[in-house]
């Protein structure tokens, strides 16, 4: 509501205060001030086109103006109530219009001299918008957009080249890898102190984001006790022994923000972190200040304001994954001609093995699969690479020749796989393919034969990544083995079409009971509960790895004892976790560290089998 400010009360209407003074002068009381000789200003309340960057008693001063030169009488405040009431909002027009009514009826005598229309002809609404200035901070916006839009940084703001960067990193940074603030090399690390706070408030719970959260401010406070109490000149990021660190490591000691514009509220911990970099840019003059966030919008803001912003890229390992490993590799139609004067061949094991000198030995990798162009026969497998000669074995045949526990490949890349799953000298398989390529009937015969044929395993354990397509459906009632048992359609649909035998003999009844001995051998177990397992001769199967982040690969993975095998299954362009992307995933991430290491193999699969109808729908939709 508007108010009126005079020297004696500020808060009462000329009309009322001049019935109070008379009251006063009529009791003889104490003395009081002078009757006011002008009127003061109106204030009026802020809008929602206001100028919030000005003074109140400023917002419309030629409005304002006019009121004071006319001559003092007690219909003028009215009349000028009238006129800030036209400029005001409406919910603020209908307070005021109240309270001069009630002014009305407390003093007929004032207010009867002078008629209502002429104040309903006469409001300077023009004037008063007029005064009104629109905010400044959307042109600013729509500047720093047109710059970034030229910027040789896709969409980011570039940076010097001839200047070392300083990182200012987010929390989700932090909360995702606790060690992040090493991986910058030669570069220096700010962070500022929202970044602290918010690590305050995620460390208490049991959950990976607070163990991170607590695993990041351990670190920070080893950094502070090594290093002294001086933090102004940055502390060495070398001085827990990380040696491939080399810059130093600021904070944020004393404010460094600056005004952002008005869009951006700076209650809000994004943009405070904003307010900070622009702030940093200014504190640090001779380094090129770079914004480091997981958050998307949160780099589209700082790009918006001029802010180089990236992702956090230290933990992708590719980023470009149509250059993840394949596990295969095609030959020219003339090698054999090629390497003819160097070949050497032998049998062994029953298995036929060459060795041929090259010059290219470094494109050879450990256990890769090799086949030449127009021979569809010729399938080998790499068991050894020297710098300047390589050797290769040949693969056996399960298209025509061998069975796994009664099923045939049906195409190359099948028969591959095979080999790698039923070859005891590889502890790590990764089977990649797109949805109908096989990958859990093969890994799933290959485990069966091994298990209960020849015994190699004692029993087969199952998990997968616990993570819906489309809404949760909520808590599963039973067992550990009841709960992931709606997640195990898959294996239920395999073991039914790997038991579907027309010459069985033993009818309905017979393979009932075969298939439940088979389950006997079976255990599926939630990733849940792996922590501190030891798997002694099992045959892990890891479906939906794509759905893994590394930290979690690598604790199902160290769970493996003597005689274990762990067979990894996905496909990475099948991703349901959040804030997991091709490059990120688990599957990728096991894929490029275990590539040419002799117990490890990889294979993608590109065909699909599982219906002319599903093949159609992956190339069309």
């Amino acid at each position: 509501m508007s108010t009126f400010r005079q020297k004696g009360d500020a808060r009462r209407p000329p009309n009322l205060y001049n019935d109070f003074i008379d009251n006063r002068l009529e009791r003889n009381a104490m003395p009081l001030p002078k009757r006011p000789a002008k009127r003061g200003d109106v204030l009026t309340d802020y809008g929602p086109e206001a100028d919030l960057t000005k003074p109140a008693g400023k917002a419309a001063p030629k409005a304002a103006a006019k009121p004071s030169q006319a001559p003092e009488t007690a219909s003028k405040p009215r009349r000028t109530t009238r006129k800030t009431v036209k400029a005001a909002p409406a919910e603020t027009t209908k307070t005021v219009e109240k309270t001069v009514t009630a002014q009305e009826t407390a003093a007929p005598k004032s207010t009867a001299k002078t008629p209502a229309k002429p104040a309903v002809k006469k409001p300077p609404v023009k004037k008063a918008a007029t005064a009104v200035k629109p905010q400044t901070a959307p042109e600013v916006a729509e500047s720093d957009v047109r710059e970034s839009r030229h910027s040789n940084r896709r969409g980011r703001a570039a940076t010097p080249a001839d200047k070392r960067k300083l990182f200012v990193l987010d929390t989700n940074v932090l909360i995702h890898d606790p060690t992040s603030i090493f991986s910058f090399a030669e570069h220096d690390v700010f962070l500022p102190m929202t970044v602290l706070e918010e690590l305050d408030n995620h460390k208490k719970g049991t959950s990976d984001v607070a163990r991170n959260a607590r695993s990041v401010s351990r670190s920070l406070d080893q950094l502070m006790e090594l290093n002294g109490h001086d933090l102004t000149q940055g502390v060495p990021l070398s001085l827990l022994g990380n040696k491939e660190a080399t810059g130093r490591l600021f904070f944020e000691t004393h404010a460094v923000d600056v005004p952002i514009p008005a869009a951006l509220p700076t209650f809000k911990g994004d943009n405070r972190i904003l307010a900070v970099v622009k702030g940093v840019e200014g504190a640090f003059p001779d380094l090129a200040v770079v914004l480091v966030s997981k958050d998307i919008n949160m780099r589209i803001k700082a790009t918006t304001l001029g802010i180089p912003a990236e992702d956090y890229l230290s933990d992708k390992v590719l980023d470009d994954t149509d250059m993840l490993y394949s596990g295969r590799m095609a030959l020219p139609s003339d090698f054999w001609t090629t390497v003819g004067k160097s070949l050497k061949s032998w049998q062994d094991d029953g298995t036929t093995h060459y060795r041929f000198e090259t010059k290219e030995a470094g494109r050879y990798v450990v256990n890769m699969c090799l086949t030449i162009e127009g021979d569809p026969d010729f399938m080998a497998i790499v068991t050894s690479v020297e710098p300047d000669a390589v050797t290769i074995r040949l693969l056996r045949d399960y298209r025509t020749r061998l069975k796994v526990w009664g099923i045939h490949a049906r195409n190359a890349e099948q028969n591959m796989a095979l080999n790698l799953l039923t070859d005891p000298e590889i502890d790590f398989v990764t089977l990649l393919g797109q949805a109908g390529t096989g990958k859990t009937l093969m890994t799933l015969a290959a485990a069966l034969t091994q298990t209960v044929d020849e015994r190699r395993f004692s029993e087969i354990i199952v998990t997968r990544a616990t993570v819906s397509v489309g809404e949760d459906i909520g808590f599963l009632p039973g067992t550990e083995e009841e709960k992931m048992a709606p997640w195990m359609g898959a294996l239920e649909d395999n073991l039914e079409v790997l038991h579907r035998s027309e010459n069985s003999t033993g009818g309905d009844w017979g393979r009932q009971a075969t298939l439940d001995l088979i389950k006997a051998r079976i255990r599926i177990k939630s990733m849940s509960f792996m922590r501190g397992r030891t798997f002694l001769k099992k045959f892990v199967i890891i479906d939906e790895a794509q759905n893994l982040s590394p930290k979690q690969m690598k604790t199902l993975i160290t769970r493996a004892g003597p005689g274990t095998k762990i067979v990894c299954l996905g496909n990475i362009a099948q991703i349901d976790t959040p804030y997991l992307t091709e490059g990120s995933s688990g599957l990728t991430y096991v894929v490029e560290r275990f590539q040419g290491w002799p117990h490890a193999a990889t294979i993608t699969l590109t065909r699909g089998e599982r219906s002319r109808l599903a093949d159609f729908a992956t190339e069309v939709l």
